[in-house]
């Protein structure tokens, strides 16, 4: 299994995965009112992992720039179709990954990153690349589900079965415990930990992070 592996699950699942819905709207909505407060009109902002568009339809409106990008060039087709119904300016998506990412890209003044850390296959290589598409003192805004801390049996039975016949794509179990220090140590500061699930706590931490001066750990 590869990142090549993982775009092909991705652009075989991209029209029913548009057909989708939120499974928590509510939930979503505060995550985007809390995204939407953290940005600036001039913000350059890039999204990793941002799928269909849907996030990027969303935001782009109120910041400068917003660069969208996913490594399924299927689910960014979708996202251009839906881009050409609503034209934002500033807006654009290309079929890219946070390592592939050209440099001169950037510097962006916040990464946002929703749904996507825990399908990155080396996490700490991930978030130190994060950082460095950072200007100074730009954000790291994300949400992504903590396996670590769901049901034993998703990450150790059913996930594992799922990717052997090919209807799961990589996925890494960790804590947020355990990414809250693979963060700090790749030279952020968390400012703030929240959780945005309608019902309880589902394991889906919403982090606000600050690229921090200085050497990371």
């Amino acid at each position: 299994m590869s990142t090549t592996s993982d775009a092909r699950f991705w652009d075989r699942s991209s029209r029913k995965y548009a057909k989708g819905a939120v499974a928590d709207p509510a939930g979503y909505e505060r995550t985007l009112d809390r995204t939407s407060a953290l940005l600036k009109p001039g913000d350059r902002v890039l999204e990793l992992g941002c799928g269909t568009g849907t996030t990027a339809l969303r935001l782009a409106a109120d910041v400068q720039s917003y660069l969208a990008t996913d490594l399924s060039a299927e689910m960014i087709e979708i996202a251009r179709e839906k881009h050409g119904a609503s034209s934002i300016p500033g807006l654009a998506f290309q079929t890219v990954t946070a390592e592939t990412l050209a440099p001169e890209a950037g510097p962006f003044d916040a990464v946002l990153g929703f749904n996507y850390l825990h399908l990155v296959r080396d996490l700490p290589g991930t978030l130190r690349r994060i950082n460095a598409l950072l200007a100074p003192e730009g954000l790291f805004i994300s949400k992504t589900p903590c396996l670590g801390d769901m049901n034993p049996l998703i990450r150790l039975a059913l996930l594992p079965a799922m990717r052997a016949i090919g209807m799961a794509p990589y996925a890494g179990a960790f804590r947020a415990s355990e990414l809250g220090e693979l963060m700090e140590a790749a030279g952020f500061e968390i400012l703030a930990t929240e959780n945005h699930a309608t019902k309880g706590n589902e394991a889906r931490p919403y982090i606000a992070a600050r690229k921090r001066q200085g050497r990371m750990r």
